[in-house]
């Protein structure tokens, strides 16, 4: 009885099944043209063809060129410069030379400074000339191209680029790039973000020429740590920036793209995605992007497009020499205009691992002195003098002694309003203030 059941219901499952497919074989026979046509309209019918249709021509990549040093007679287990940009969580722009470069341990011939191409990223036209992208990209770059994509095929002719503006911390940069005619995108407002906005990726992930990923918003204002930073005067800290989450895909090659939204604007610069292995073999993480807001980004941007093109390749800077009385100085007391301080070469422990920049350090400030009409203070650490980082008392007093009565010295303090010289703990809340002064001859104090 059981075996008969069972017969009528399998039969009745095959009848189904054949009625649905001579269904289906009747739809389609019957309306061919019907379907095609809406399938295209329904592809037509995405919100982001046409944005991306408007923005993906001025997605470019980003070449960095190195100079290196290889031995090429003796090919041993060298492995070649793998350069993927992504130690922090496995973010980054492009897969490098690959296994390319490494030719062993052995001693044969030295090529000591030979170019090569050491990684790719990605970047985006946000002026005439000017492409941005991130720091991470064209960090410690001898040289810098800008490559062409169009119809996801790269095209051949390379153009060179030079970085006009950079913030390492927030890692972003924009680079001049004489003769490229792209045109620009429009910048959006990265404030104005909702979680759940509609978003898309345009970039170059390993090699995949102008790809585009797609999703939302997942989430805004997280706070990364990108790990740390050491400042020109030797002061090491925590980096955090504000980021947009998103699950739209970024991998390696996608660094330095852009993330726009339906109207094709430039909301953000995708920098990281997260990965398992930062927390645990056994975690799977998947979908989890950050983009730096590009409202962030629109200083250095500002600061690019008012730079001076021909400065791009150089910058000034001051030197002198210099002379120190024991370690402890009193700017020239014979006749020549001077600070009015007391200062000392700062050492120790907290200059060495970084937790204090390095410079010269405030022992007293004169009464009436032109140091404290410029607001220098007694325990300021004096960091830089019209330009030229103070590492000792030795470099302060060489940019003074070339300067006469009436001269300024923009003057770069670090400030924490603590005895440094015998302090137990630094103090985490120090800041960097700018204080203009004006050289004076001021009779010595009473000694």
């Amino acid at each position: 009885m059981m075996k008969k059941i069972l017969n009528k219901k399998t039969l009745g499952y095959i009848s189904l099944a054949v009625a649905c497919l001579m269904i289906g074989s009747g739809v389609l026979a019957s309306q061919p043209a019907q379907a095609a046509n809406s399938v295209m309209t329904s592809s037509s019918s995405s919100p982001f063809v046409e944005p991306i249709a408007k923005v993906k021509d001025s997605v470019v990549g980003v070449n960095n060129y190195q100079l290196v040093s290889t031995n090429y007679n003796n090919y041993g287990n060298g492995y070649g410069n793998y350069f993927p940009w992504g130690d922090f969580f496995g973010f980054g722009g492009g897969y490098g030379n690959g296994y390319g470069n490494g030719y062993g341990n052995g001693n044969g011939n030295q090529d000591s400074n030979r170019e090569v191409k050491y990684g790719s990223g990605s970047g985006v036209v946000i002026a005439k000339e000017y492409v941005m992208t991130n720091y991470h990209v064209v960090e410690d770059a001898s040289s810098l191209e800008i490559a062409i994509t169009k119809d996801g095929v790269e095209d051949a002719e390379l153009y060179k680029a030079t970085v006009a503006a950079e913030d390492a911390d927030l890692d972003v940069a924009v680079l001049y790039v004489p003769g490229l005619d792209l045109e620009p995108v429009e910048l959006g407002d990265s404030d104005a973000l909702q979680v759940g906005d509609l978003v898309f990726n345009i970039g170059n992930p390993i090699g995949f020429n102008g790809t585009v990923t797609a999703g939302i918003i997942s989430g805004l204002n997280r706070e990364i740590s990108t790990g740390t930073s050491t400042d020109r005067y030797g002061r090491t800290t925590s980096v955090v920036n504000t980021m947009i989450q998103t699950d739209a895909a970024i991998n390696s090659g996608n660094s330095g793209g852009g993330m726009f939204n339906l109207d094709g604007q430039l909301i953000g610069i995708p920098t990281l995605k997260y990965t398992g292995s930062r927390y645990s073999s056994s975690a799977t993480v998947e979908s989890i992007g950050m983009c730096i807001p590009v409202n962030d980004a629109k200083t250095v941007i500002e600061k690019a497009l008012a730079a001076d093109v021909s400065a791009f390749n150089g910058a000034n800077s001051a030197s002198a020499g210099a002379q120190s009385q024991n370690g402890n100085v009193q700017n020239n007391l014979n006749g020549k205009p001077r600070m009015g301080v007391t200062i000392t070469t700062l050492t120790g422990s907290a200059v060495q691992n970084g937790a204090l920049p390095r410079g010269a350090y405030v022992i007293e400030v004169e009464a009436g002195s032109p140091a404290e009409a410029a607001g220098v203070q007694q325990f300021d650490i004096i960091v830089e003098a019209n330009g030229t980082v103070i590492s000792s008392t030795t470099d302060l007093t060489g940019v003074i002694s070339a300067l006469k009565e009436g001269d300024e010295v923009a003057l770069k303090v670090f400030r924490t309003g603590v005895d440094l010289s015998n302090a137990a703990e630094i103090p985490e809340d120090g800041e960097y203030v700018d204080l203009t002064l004006t050289l004076a001859i001021v009779d010595a104090i009473a000694q």
